[in-house]
């Protein structure tokens, strides 16, 4: 999976220079496997009876670590809010499932986390379903921009790969707005 570069407008609201293909990540479980091996045996550490994951890509990882934990798995679904701010989605756990995790050690497992609006979404839905966020974990965590907000809540976050930089422009601020570089929106 090799990243893009250009000017790119992230589901969190965020600008960037940096975009993953995540559509294509699943296509081959199978070459996976290894590292959904390893997230889940650091996932198992927080001892979950659910793991969660926002769809789509997030959710099939996240069911691919319950698998190999044996635990329960469920899913939230992406739900459009308003355009004009960040954090314009919200991500919520169908109602039939809100008894699965109530009072449950859930963690939330996702493909890539970068600003983090899926795996955010996904714990505000969790809460409200009083569920007990026991942990995040993702393969891929880019920049700084979610491990501050894990740390902010004091929930422990475990990742395969940790890739430290990720430029991360809120719209006014984005200097590739300023040199009117065409914005792209994947996934449109």
């Amino acid at each position: 999976m090799q990243p893009r570069r250009g000017h790119f407008l992230y589901e969190s609201g965020y600008h960037s220079d940096l975009w993953f293909d995540l559509e294509t990540l699943c296509r081959r479980p199978a070459m996976l496997q290894p590292y959904v091996i390893e997230l889940a045996s650091k996932v198992a550490d927080f001892q979950p009876q659910v793991i969660c994951g926002p769809l789509v890509e997030g959710s099939f990882i996240a069911l691919m670590v319950s698998s190999e934990l044996h635990c329960e798995f469920t899913y939230t679904i992406r739900i459009a809010r308003s355009p004009d701010r960040l954090f314009p989605v919200e991500y919520r756990l169908p109602r039939v499932l809100s008894d699965l995790v109530y009072g449950k050690r859930v963690v939330i497992v996702n493909d890539v986390i970068s600003a983090g609006s899926a795996v955010r979404g996904t714990f505000e839905s969790l809460k409200v379903a009083c569920a007990d966020v026991a942990g995040f974990a993702s393969l891929v965590v880019l920049g700084d921009s979610f491990p501050g907000f894990a740390a902010q809540h004091n929930i422990p976050l475990e990742t395969n790969i940790r890739l430290p930089r990720n430029n991360l422009w809120e719209p006014e601020n984005c200097p590739l707005c300023a040199a009117r570089i065409s914005l792209e929106k994947p996934g449109d």
